[in-house]
């Protein structure tokens, strides 16, 4: 199956390119615990904690979401440490073959939680899937990360939340944080426009074979056919569009990665008109890096762990 969507999403892309402040003061660094004081000494992308807290250790839990009239299955990385962690809420792409729990366990090192989730509809989660609903899912777990419990739970900072996502996950990412300014800030890697796939549906060839290759992917898929995924893309294009983003997130952090070997989000299709959008708004706090590489980032993990790593603890704290 994924020869066959890695084929289907190349052919979107081949289709795609033929188409073709004053900076606000920074917050407060909150006290750092002594074991986070202790991770810092280390590269938390390619070491393990010099030390260990045996009365908080690190650990894996599973936890249950509700959204809409359904749960959806995650789990979370907690750091070790009393806390409160900052929490990075980590979105995969359509369907979501690369879940990057890398980069969940090099945050997690860096003294972040991260809550890995998949939306309704998607590798086991109830409900049926769609864009939208994908949109509603991370609504639904920025409500449960915000929760006294899951705070409780697992030793996490409710008003220090952090949103990156992957593909379809960058663009839930920069979507919903625009439109919930406690997300404190935001990264997107390889993160596609949906609202370009949508404009692009508009021409009649192009719906059909659209229709075709999202209409494919059925084993962890549930209620999504390829129609109505298209027609969904065509009728929210101007909401699905992330460089209309821009100007209600160009007072925050935000981290934008490429590949330059990405046939699946071509950069220069879907990252470099967002990172003109941003200038355009005027951001003072957007990052742009280019890694040679390709959608998955696969030959350069530890790079992008590198990355993202360096930008939250700097930009993100």
């Amino acid at each position: 199956m994924l020869h066959t969507q890695r084929f289907l999403l190349l052919a979107i892309a081949a289709m795609l390119v033929a188409c073709a402040q004053t900076k606000a003061p920074a917050a407060p660094a909150p006290a750092r615990s002594a074991a986070a004081t202790a991770a810092a000494a280390t590269d938390p992308v390619t070491s393990d904690p010099a030390t260990i807290d045996a009365a908080y250790p690190a650990a894996i839990e599973e936890v249950a979401i509700a959204s809409g009239e359904s749960y959806m299955v995650g789990i979370v990385y907690v750091a070790q440490g009393a806390g409160p962690h900052p929490l990075v809420i980590l979105l995969h792409g359509y369907p979501g073959d690369e879940r990057n729990a890398d980069l969940a366990q090099s945050l997690r090192r860096a003294g972040w939680d991260v809550l890995l989730f998949h939306y309704r509809g998607a590798w086991g989660s109830q409900g049926k899937f769609s864009f939208s609903n994908a949109l509603e899912d991370v609504g639904s777990a920025l409500a449960e990360a915000r929760t006294a419990s899951f705070a409780k739970r697992f030793r996490s900072d409710p008003s220090r939340v952090a949103l990156v996502g992957h593909s379809m996950g960058g663009f839930l990412a920069i979507t919903a944080a625009s439109e919930d300014p406690g997300v404190r800030c935001v990264a997107s890697l390889a993160g596609a426009n949906l609202g370009l796939l949508g404009r692009t549906a508009a021409n009649p060839d192009r719906r059909a074979e659209f229709e075709k290759a999202l209409g494919g992917w059925s084993g962890p898929i549930r209620g999504a056919s390829g129609k109505k995924l298209v027609a969904e893309l065509m009728k929210n294009a101007d909401r699905f569009d992330t460089a209309r983003r821009a100007n209600a997130l160009a007072t925050r952090p935000v981290l934008l990665v490429a590949g330059a070997r990405d046939a699946v989000t071509p950069a220069s299709i879907h990252h470099d008109p967002l990172v003109a959008a941003f200038a355009a708004a005027g951001a003072k706090h957007t990052r742009s890096v280019v890694l040679d590489a390709d959608h998955a980032f696969s030959d350069k993990r530890i790079a992008l762990a590198h990355a993202l790593v360096d930008w939250i603890g700097t930009e993100c704290r």
